[in-house]
């Protein structure tokens, strides 16, 4: 028997629902455990779930007054943990929901399930919000049940609904009946965990872009009493000293990345001299001892250059040993050449691990072509040039043009660790003066409007290279 129609488009409005749900999960201004404002503003339902520590964060005095009552904030965990695992529960559920009968029922009864922990959550949050409102000091606790507790039990009791209607409509399956999912249904919900993580780390922190139009400071919220349009914009470009500075940082951004481009071959030319290596056990001891860099932090590096380059280094030690030096040198110190050097340990850094994807590259490359180039008398190098090269020019340009449109984003890790009071000047990217300005200065609405131009920038850079490879290579990656 065919489901109807009418039932398929419950389905949708389900699997709607259980999609704004999940979002829910990892949006704190929604979140409907927060009752009180003592909890952080930033704290998601997720994470009230998941760290009490950061639930109570905020509740030391109330606690240790018993004006709260652990219990209850413990009440409170429980019930955002039952919430968490119902949504999840109905998620999954929704999930299902493409495939067979058989899929179908399952995914009601698991939605079934989910709906139930959920609204038994909701009610543990609410007699939360009961006991920590019946306080002696309700002034110091400030509750509140927050606006969005009412339209999130609203939507798990419609899931709730619409499980138990689907379950009954679906019906049983035929017996022996095995789960089916059609493969297009399968390689979505493969590919489905990506685009929700890409949404919620991605896509929705450009709702703190909004911060750029408002006279903000941490703590304050948004209104019209501080909304001031495009001040800060302006004040780019009219401040003298800000002007003088975004021109600093944007020269050292825009050099460094410029090198990083000059030397954009590397990682190719490294991978082709690999894959000649014909002793497969010295291929893979180098292989591996040039992407381990790629896995210590910023931090480390650092610590490494401290031991080889500090004034009490490897170096000055074995120079001084040997009487070539009086006292020992701090190279860390000397601001000159400072380009040079990132460079080079972004280089050391980073070589290995993005040679890797031209090491796949050339073993897709047909082994036919080297065959029969050999029988038509050519050399290695002859080979390496004219098939191994030109096999890895598409994987080349994609990777350059991604480069290009990531010219100011440098990141801050590197410039952070290794800037001191000799080469600030020189080493000052834009992510970093970014950092600098938000989170060391506190201009939390400047350092945004700086990185939204960034942002623009960089567009702008991805279309300009873009059309530059359509016009000469007639190929694009838009």
């Amino acid at each position: 028997m065919e489901i109807s129609k009418k039932t398929e488009k419950l389905y949708y409005v389900y699997r709607i629902l259980a999609l704004l749900l999940l979002m829910l999960l990892f949006l704190p201004a929604v979140n409907p455990a927060r009752i009180s404002s003592l909890i952080s503003k930033s704290t998601s339902l997720l994470t009230t779930g998941l760290s009490y520590s950061r639930l109570v964060e905020n509740m030391g005095r109330p606690l240790k007054k018993l004006w709260v009552l652990p219990s209850t904030m413990q009440l409170l965990r429980f019930s955002a943990v039952g919430i968490d695992a119902g949504i999840l529960l109905m998620a999954a559920g929704a999930c299902l929901s493409p495939g067979n009968r058989k899929c179908k029922r399952l995914g009601s009864v698991l939605s079934l399930f989910g709906g139930i922990a959920a609204v038994a959550g909701m009610a543990g949050v609410y007699a939360s919000y009961v006991q920590i409102s019946a306080t002696e000091k309700p002034d110091k606790i400030n509750p509140v049940l927050p606006g969005s507790f009412v339209p999130i039990l609203v939507m798990i009791a419609l899931m709730l609904l619409l499980s138990v209607l689907l379950w009954v409509f679906v019906g049983k399956g035929e017996s022996g009946e095995h789960f089916f999912m059609e493969e297009k249904y399968r390689l979505f919900l493969l590919l489905l965990p990506f685009l929700l993580l890409t949404l919620v780390f991605s896509y929705l922190p450009l709702w703190g872009l909004r911060y750029a139009f408002f006279d903000y400071k941490a703590g304050d919220t948004l209104s019209m009493d501080n909304f001031v349009g495009f001040k800060w914009f302006t004040m780019l470009f009219r401040n003298a000293q800000t002007r003088k500075d975004i021109l600093r940082v944007l020269k050292n951004t825009l050099a460094m990345s410029g090198l990083g481009l000059l030397t954009a071959w590397c990682p190719m030319a490294f991978a082709i001299f690999l894959s000649e290596i014909k002793n497969q056990k010295f291929r893979r001891i180098v292989q591996t001892f040039t992407t381990i860099p790629n896995f210590i932090s910023w931090v480390l590096v650092f610590a490494i250059a401290f031991c080889i380059f500090s004034t009490d280094g490897f170096i000055s030690s074995l120079m001084i040993n040997i009487g070539a030096w009086s006292q020992g040198k701090n190279f860390l110190m000397d601001g000159s050449h400072t380009w040079l050097k990132m460079l080079l340990w972004g280089m050391w850094k980073g070589l290995g691990w993005s040679a890797i994807i031209y090491i796949a590259g050339i073993s897709g490359i047909d082994q036919t072509l080297y065959e029969a180039a050999t029988v038509d008398g050519a050399g290695r190098f002859q080979r390496m040039w004219h098939i191994t090269v030109p096999g890895l020019m598409p994987t080349f340009y994609v990777l350059f043009l991604m480069a290009v449109a990531g010219a100011l984003n440098n990141g801050l890790d590197q410039y952070l660790v290794f800037e001191n009071t000799a080469n600030t000047t020189s080493i000052q990217v834009l992510d970093l003066y970014v950092y600098k300005m938000g989170i060391v200065n506190g201009s939390i609405p400047f350092s945004t409007a700086v990185g939204m131009l960034k942002s623009v920038v960089s567009v702008i850079l991805l279309f300009c290279a873009n059309g530059v490879s359509k016009r000469l290579r007639g190929e694009t990656i838009i």
